[in-house]
């Protein structure tokens, strides 16, 4: 996927504020609002307010447009929207909990069916002396002694 400038200069944004986990995703086929989705990942309230301030500040100075910012306020979980890219900066708890990632990531590719071998033959179809065998249960040639045992006192 390759990436426009602003786009890219706000994922450099994030690296400057030392988000984690930045994940990019071309997100064109599945929906017609926008064309690129980023999830990141901010330790606390004060870094994902200061990495979103940052992507506002970057955008704006490579030439791009903000069109909205939400989640300032709690800082939890921050949208900033920059017209074909969102921009998803979360806590981590917030991240796993909503795990934007399986909505937005593209599909698993299917795996190939393997068939399996013909299976072994039941025991009644075998023949006579597998049978045999197959049924003649193990016997052990060691024999146990009982011992008695009497409680004294009684």
């Amino acid at each position: 996927m390759r990436l426009d400038k602003i786009t890219r200069a706000a994922v450099e944004a994030l690296e400057d504020i030392k988000a984690r986990d930045i994940q990019v995703y071309d997100v064109k086929k599945r929906t017609a609002y926008f064309d690129r989705v980023i999830v990141a990942t901010g330790e606390s309230n004060r870094q994902c307010r200061a990495l979103a301030s940052h992507v506002q500040e970057v955008v704006k100075g490579a030439g791009g447009k903000i069109y909205g910012v939400e989640g300032e306020k709690t800082g939890e979980w921050l949208l900033v929207d920059i017209g074909d890219t969102v921009i998803h900066i979360m806590q981590p708890a917030i991240r796993a909990y909503y795990n934007l990632e399986e909505l937005w990531a593209p599909p698993p590719k299917p795996q190939k069916i393997v068939k399996a071998s013909k299976p072994a033959k039941p025991v009644a179809d075998a023949p006579r002396a597998a049978r045999k065998k197959a049924v003649k249960p193990a016997t052990s040639r060691s024999k146990t002694k009982r011992v008695a045992t009497t409680r004294s006192g009684d």
